[in-house]
């Protein structure tokens, strides 16, 4: 893809207006989960380390256009300076006299924390003016916020047209490793879609089977697709009015040649609960009052046996009720035999989405997997074939207004 990189960026002395995502975890008052901080310290260090002025743009929670106070970043200031081991500024707002000022008493390799973009109403209304006064105080724009990516807002959209638009560190991963997945991977390329709903990928499931070699689907989901082969399906979740809507779907991944892969045989219980008695069940064999709650192993066996003769993986969505022992098995089986294949150099392996990335590390697999994306809303939309916003705008090179 079209978008420049850091690389290509003359940085010295500039001011860099960077896009972050810092909508982070916090407890009591505190960042309980650095993860995203983490992300974004490769661009930082990038910009400080070719003598630029970092000035970060990022959202808090959903203020709604209004200054909320336990929605400021400014608990923010102290995690991300032990990240990057270097004193981090702050701001008490993003545009006017004091942002300006915050921004004029910066030097070269100075980090700039301005507050939430969404305490005013035109971030998310994506706003001229209000994008007008953010770029004021940059020589160059950087959106290193793929997870917000998927939102036409000021900060992530109209802003990347009014100056040199650049990709940061992590943005660039991104983007990379899902080309590589979706835009032009090595074939053959296997899917696994899982978690409760049909109802939220039904986009997804409709434009994978006409991108994909193979697709497997695991978790509540299947239900729906046994059920609409004319399983019983018992107790379990179930989206019974959409079963015409899964034999379409069935219908187009064979129109478009994709293997399609639903369960040969479940694990069911009676309860959801960690620790209940659980036994494999053939596919349609199953009692009333008893539930889906995982994939069985001749399921989990045929899935690491795709994998193996595939390239490429990408994936999103559990098997199972991994939250919750036994019913961990089928995703954490699948996920290391994965993550052993990615290992070696036999598959590319991407993941995403919340769910997926627990999943993952309840597996102790994350690192392995050649790219996993912590964006959840972004990774869907991307696979679902949807343009995003904030993608859009860095692949407009001339960094000028429309």
């Amino acid at each position: 893809m079209a978008f420049q990189t850091l690389d290509q960026a003359d940085l010295h002395g500039k001011r860099a207006l960077v896009r972050v995502d810092f909508n982070v975890p916090m407890e009591d008052g505190k960042v309980s989960d650095d993860t995203r901080l983490r992300a974004a310290a490769p661009t930082i260090q990038k910009l400080r380390a070719g003598g630029a002025k970092v000035i970060l743009l990022a959202h808090f929670d959903r203020p709604k256009g209004k200054v909320v106070p336990s929605m400021s970043l400014k608990p923010i200031v102290e995690p991300l300076s032990k990240v990057l081991g270097v004193p981090v500024a702050f701001a008490p707002d993003c545009i006017g006299p004091v942002a300006r000022a915050a921004v004029k008493a910066m030097q070269p390799g100075d980090v700039l924390l301005l507050e939430n973009v969404r305490f005013h109403p035109g971030e998310e209304a994506n706003d001229r003016k209000f994008a007008d006064e953010l770029a004021a105080n940059g020589d160059l724009y950087v959106n290193d916020a793929f997870s917000a990516a998927h939102r036409a807002h000021a900060s992530t959209e109209a802003l990347a047209h009014r100056l040199p638009a650049y990709a940061g560190e992590q943005m660039r991963l991104e983007l990379d490793a899902l080309d590589a997945a979706l835009g032009h991977p090595e074939r053959p390329v296997l899917g696994i879609v899982g978690g409760s709903k049909v109802s939220t990928k039904l986009d997804l499931l409709k434009h994978l089977v006409t991108k994909l070699d193979k697709l497997a689907i695991g978790g509540g989901m299947a239900n729906t697709f046994l059920y609409a082969q004319g399983h019983d399906v018992g107790a379990s979740y179930c989206e019974k009015d959409l079963a015409e809507t899964a034999r379409d779907i069935i219908r187009l991944a064979g129109q478009n040649n994709c293997k399609l892969f639903l369960p040969l045989d479940i694990v069911v219980a009676e309860k959801m609960a960690p620790g209940a008695p659980a036994r494999v069940r053939d596919v349609g064999s199953i009692d009333e009052d008893e539930r889906i709650l995982d994939a069985g192993p001749e399921t989990v066996e045929r899935l690491c046996r795709a994998m193996a003769n595939s390239k490429t993986l990408i994936w999103n969505g559990p098997l199972g009720v991994f939250e919750m022992k036994p019913f961990d098995k089928g995703t954490v089986e699948a996920a290391r035999y994965a993550a052993k294949l990615a290992r070696g150099g036999k598959l590319v392996a991407v993941a995403g989405g919340g769910d997926t990335v627990a999943a993952l590390n309840a597996a102790g697999v994350v690192d392995d997997f050649t790219f996993v994306s912590t964006a959840g809303g972004a990774f869907l939309e991307w696979m679902e074939g949807k343009t995003l916003p904030g993608v859009a705008a860095l692949l407009n090179r001339d960094g000028m207004a429309r």
